[in-house]
C-alpha cells in the first residue's frame, strides 16, 4: 500500500506527487483522467498569478515555483523556457504589483510593465513529470473517486480542482471559463498581455512552433463547447495588439475551466486529507511551491 495517494493528475497533483517522493514517501496517483486531458493541458502556462489576490502564502509559492522553473529551463527540461513579457497597462496603475518581488527583472514604465518569466508547454511537460514519477516507482490509476473513504492510504492529497466541490463539500469553488485559439507562430518571441483591452482580455503567448491567443475569463460558465464567435473576437483583438498575427493559420481551439475559489487556494491538512486545490488560472504559477507545502504538511 502506498504511503500517500494523490487524487488528480494535473499540474498540482503531479508536482505534489514528485515532491512527496523526494521526501521519501511511496506515492500513487489516482485520477479521473490522464494528464493530457486535464485543464492543466489547456493552459497557456506563462508564469503569472492570474485571478489570484495578494497573499503572502501565494507570493511564497509563486516565488518558489519561479525558481524551480528557472532552474529547469537552464537544464533544458521538456517544454520549459524563459519568456520575455510585455504587459500593457491601461487602468492607470503605476509602480510594482504585489507579485513583482518574485520576478528579478521586473520593470515598470508609463503604460507598460516588462519582465521575464517561465513559460511551459504543458503537454510535453506533464508527460515529463509523469515519466519522472513512474521512474521513481509511482503508479497512475485512472478511475473516478466519489468519496475519500474509498481510499485506505494513511494520507490522501486532494488535488482534484473543481472536482473538490462535491468531494470535499466546498461550495466556494467555481469555474472561470477560458477559451483560446492556437495559431502558427509568425516569428514572435515576446509574450504580450493586455487585460483591459477595450474589446476584451488579450494575451499572446508564443511557444516553440505556435502561439496561444486568448482569452476569456467567464466567471461561473462551465460550458466547454468551443464558440466560433468567441474565437473570431479573440483573433480580432489579439491581431490589433500584434499585427504580425494577421492571417496566421489556426491550428487548434481549446476550452478549459479554471478552478477558482472564494478565499483563494486551499492548501491545508484536514485529518489524513491534505487539500491542494482552488488555484484558479495560476496552477502552473504556484505548482512547485504548493507541492513543497503539501510535502511539509504530509510530514
Amino acid at each position: 500500500m502506498a504511503d500517500v495517494v494523490v487524487l488528480g493528475a494535473g499540474i498540482i497533483g503531479l508536482t505534489s506527487a514528485l515532491a512527496l517522493q523526494e521526501a521519501g514517501a511511496e506515492v500513487a496517483v489516482v485520477a479521473a483522467e490522464e494528464p493530457q486531458d486535464t485543464v492543466s493541458a489547456v493552459a497557456a502556462a506563462v508564469w503569472y498569478p492570474t485571478r489570484i489576490d495578494a497573499d503572502p502564502r501565494v507570493l511564497g509559492w509563486g516565488t518558489r515555483t519561479f525558481e524551480v522553473f528557472s532552474e529547469e529551463a537552464g537544464r533544458g527540461a521538456p517544454g520549459v523556457s524563459m519568456r520575455p513579457t510585455r504587459m500593457i497597462i491601461r487602468s492607470g496603475a503605476e509602480g510594482r504589483p504585489w507579485w513583482a518581488p518574485a520576478v528579478p527583472d521586473f520593470s515598470a514604465d508609463p503604460g507598460e510593465w516588462r519582465f521575464t518569466v517561465p513559460a511551459v508547454e504543458m503537454v510535453p511537460y506533464l508527460a515529463h513529470l509523469l515519466d519522472r514519477f513512474r521512474g521513481n516507482g509511482g503508479t497512475l490509476t485512472i478511475r473516478k473517486v466519489d468519496r475519500f473513504e474509498e481510499l485506505d492510504a494513511p494520507t490522501v492529497v486532494n488535488a482534484t480542482g473543481l472536482g473538490a466541490a462535491p468531494l470535499a463539500g466546498d461550495d466556494g469553488l467555481y469555474p472561470i471559463r477560458g477559451q483560446v485559439v492556437v495559431v502558427d507562430n509568425p516569428g514572435l518571441t515576446t509574450s504580450i498581455r493586455d487585460e483591459h483591452h477595450p474589446l476584451g482580455p488579450v494575451y499572446i503567448h508564443p511557444r516553440s512552433s505556435d502561439v496561444v491567443l486568448g482569452g476569456t475569463f467567464e466567471v461561473g460558465d462551465a460550458d466547454r463547447t468551443i464558440r466560433a464567435a468567441t474565437a473570431e473576437a479573440i483573433i480580432e483583438r489579439t491581431t490589433q495588439v500584434e499585427p504580425r498575427l494577421a492571417g496566421a493559420r489556426v491550428r487548434n481551439q481549446l476550452v478549459g475551466l479554471r478552478p477558482a475559489r472564494h478565499g483563494g487556494p486551499r492548501v491545508e491538512a484536514q485529518g489524513r486529507i491534505i487539500h491542494a486545490y482552488g488555484h484558479s488560472g495560476a496552477g502552473m504559477t504556484l505548482c512547485w511551491g504548493t507541492a513543497e507545502e503539501v510535502a511539509r504538511l504530509a510530514r
